[in-house]
């Protein structure tokens, strides 16, 4: 990762005004070179800083959600290969939003399939972009200001927080199914 980022900054130093448009890009082919978000939301806090990092991933994020709305809606294909990959992942599971949101914060979940869970539960193209809009807050402002600590620490630190995600994840399940249940 570490000559991934050396790379990448010689690049963007290079490309002078063209950096932030150029990264935004890699958001949207970052799917194509197998490269976990947390990877170019790091490069991002490395080549921006913070605050221009954060935003420019968020803008990132946000338009790869536009394309995975429109690749899920205009090819069957897709949509069937993620419905099945949905089904090996979750079973027949129903998670709700909120565990959507803790599942973007965990690197390395597929991001099209989160997409697809968001899709299947909004009822319009602007509900799903909202709901996917606060979804990316998150992730892109972690993993831009922390994604260099988080990759730094050590082992036992990094499974202590994944354990505190699955924990809320699960937590949030129970709270939506004790809200579900009819009285």
């Amino acid at each position: 990762m570490d000559q991934f980022d050396k790379s990448l900054e010689m690049f963007i130093e290079s490309a002078g005004w063209l950096a932030p448009l150029l990264f935004v890009l890699l958001h949207l082919f970052r799917p194509f070179f197998f490269l976990p978000v947390i990877v170019v939301c790091i490069a991002g806090g490395v080549l921006f800083g913070f605050l221009e990092g954060a935003l420019l991933s968020f803008i990132g994020l946000s338009l790869m959600s536009l394309v995975s709305y429109y690749l899920v809606n205009r090819f069957p294909a897709f949509r069937k290969r993620l419905k099945g990959l949905k089904k090996k992942v979750f079973k027949d599971r129903t998670i709700t939003v909120s565990q959507v949101m803790v599942l973007r914060i965990m690197p390395f979940v597929h991001f099209h399939l989160l997409s697809l869970y968001l899709i299947e539960m909004a009822k319009s193209f602007k509900e799903y972009m909202y709901i996917s809009l606060l979804g990316l807050i998150m992730p892109a402002v972690l993993y831009t200001a922390f994604g260099q600590v988080i990759t730094e620490l050590p082992w036992y630190l990094t499974l202590l927080m994944l354990v505190i995600l699955i924990a809320v994840y699960r937590w949030l399940g129970r709270i939506n199914k004790t809200h579900m249940q009819p009285s």
